[in-house]
């Protein structure tokens, strides 16, 4: 088991600080996912993690002990890349086994660590193939497997799945689902600019954004309780509807009046000094639904829906708002491009960030 601890951790190269200030604690035995846009620094963060990149300043620790000077083979950690750096004349055995033999490892340890590690992995029929004989998630899986094989404290994975198509991103992916709970000891840091992955596997997800942490949670915290506009906007697919709106009353509830012109009541309590000020009002696509009767929230002109069978996406165009409005509705609905929609959400699932972005649901 491995706790880490980050203090003010900063990476810098040059006068590019590509790290700004980390202060992250994960507990043992836990299953991180950092997620965010391209160039956010994750896999930085990742890489300072496993000692591939020095650390400019801060401090990061393994069980209270500090790590900044600690060699990357000395810290406990596996690492398993993006791509899978198998060794092509070597069997799925052999690539395995190769560090352990590195190491000195007896032959007999060697050949029990690999044979739990792929059963556990369901290639125990491939170790004597050649890598060239694998399908891309097997071979994503021998890769795996040549990290569990160290017994690490640490498991880090630097989007693992990217190269794989779709089928078989869900298929290992549930394999790492199932590795993380054959190993309910071992501390796990996954990088992913995958939602699916970051909300199926994570205890809980870190939000990165320009080198700098802008949330910390479970997966069903970041998505109901958003810090601010940008996590509503990046957690969620398709994500969060954003309308630009005016608070008109305060109070124990608040009302807004949208650039649609529609006024919106809120169970959500605000002081009388935020009336008048511009704030953004956000739904998510899922929480809209047909109006039936009484005055629909929000109406639109549907500009295109994409059929997906059980669920589609509409798209509309409403007056007053530049970005198109997504509905996700059920599929058996029959709606065509051109027609007028009304729809409709429980007040419970509106949100409310102030100018500064920052979430008024708190």
């Amino acid at each position: 088991m491995a706790e880490l601890t980050l203090r003010n951790v900063r990476k810098s190269y040059g006068a590019v600080e590509v790290l700004q200030g980390i202060d992250l604690d994960i507990r043992s035995g836990e299953f991180v996912v950092f997620v965010g846009p391209s160039g956010c620094g994750k896999s930085t963060l990742l890489r300072a993690i496993a000692g591939l990149e020095d650390i400019s300043s801060g401090e990061f620790l393994i069980d209270g002990a500090r790590m900044n000077e600690v060699a990357p083979s000395r810290r406990g950690i596996a690492m398993v890349f993006q791509s899978y750096a198998l060794y092509p004349h070597m069997t799925v055995f052999d690539n395995m086994a190769f560090g352990m033999r590195i190491a000195g490892v007896k032959k007999a340890e060697i050949a029990a660590r690999v044979t739990r590690a792929a059963e556990a992995l369901q290639l125990a029929p491939y170790l004597d193939r050649f890598p060239r004989a694998l399908s891309g998630g097997q071979r994503q899986r021998v890769a795996i497997g040549r990290a569990i094989v160290r017994d690490p404290r640490v498991f880090l994975f630097d989007e693992p799945l990217s190269n794989l198509d779709a089928a078989l991103r869900v298929a290992t992916r549930i394999e790492i689902a199932k590795l993380k709970q054959a190993m309910p000891d071992t501390t796990m840091i996954y990088v992913t600019h995958d939602q699916v992955e970051a909300m199926t596997l994570a205890d809980r997800i870190v939000v990165l954004r320009g080198g700098r942490i802008e949330q910390v949670g479970s997966p069903v915290d970041l998505y109901r309780r958003p810090a601010n506009l940008f996590v509503a906007k990046f957690i969620g697919s398709p994500a969060m509807n954003i309308l630009p709106a005016t608070v008109t009353a305060s109070g124990a509830q608040t009302q807004v009046t949208l650039a649609t012109g529609g006024d919106v009541g809120i169970p959500l309590a605000t002081n009388a000094a935020m009336r008048g000020e511009p704030v953004s009002f956000g739904i998510r696509p899922e929480d809209l639904r047909l109006a039936e009767e009484g005055q629909p929230l929000l109406t639109g002109r549907v500009t295109l829906v994409e059929q997906l069978g059980e669920v589609q996406l509409v798209y509309l165009d409403i007056p007053g708002v530049i970005e198109p409005l997504v509905a996700k509705l059920p599929g058996s609905a029959l709606l065509e491009s051109g027609a007028e929609l009304a729809l409709t959400a429980d007040p419970g699932s509106f949100h409310l960030f102030g100018a500064d972005e920052r979430s008024l649901d708190a």
